[in-house]
């Protein structure tokens, strides 16, 4: 009798993220989660700019595709004015809100 070998693979969110509002409903649970945690936001940022294209992203954020991928690898905090050209290259808008506890 042989065994069936079973192969997993990684899973990966942007092969997830097809529609803008699916790509804001995870930046928002992100956020909600992240409890002040920057690089987390930034990877979800860097998962969204993989879903929607890593090249056009860059491209309309101004920045280098490699110093994007950097800045949104989770592994540093971007500047918030980086953040700020992403988002806006992502066509996500943030918004402020009162916390409620």
């Amino acid at each position: 009798m042989s065994k069936a070998i079973t192969k997993t693979t990684r899973y990966d969110v942007a092969e997830h993220l097809r529609t803008p509002e699916e790509m804001a409903a995870y930046l928002e649970a992100c956020l909600e989660e992240s409890h002040g945690d920057a690089s987390l936001i930034a990877k979800a940022l860097g998962d969204i700019a993989r879903a929607k294209g890593m090249s056009q992203v860059a491209r309309d954020a101004g920045l280098s595709r490699e110093s994007l991928y950097k800045a949104l690898s989770g592994d540093r905090t971007p500047g918030f004015d980086t953040i700020l050209k992403v988002v806006r290259a992502l066509g996500i808008e943030l918004h402020a809100a009162p916390q409620h506890n």
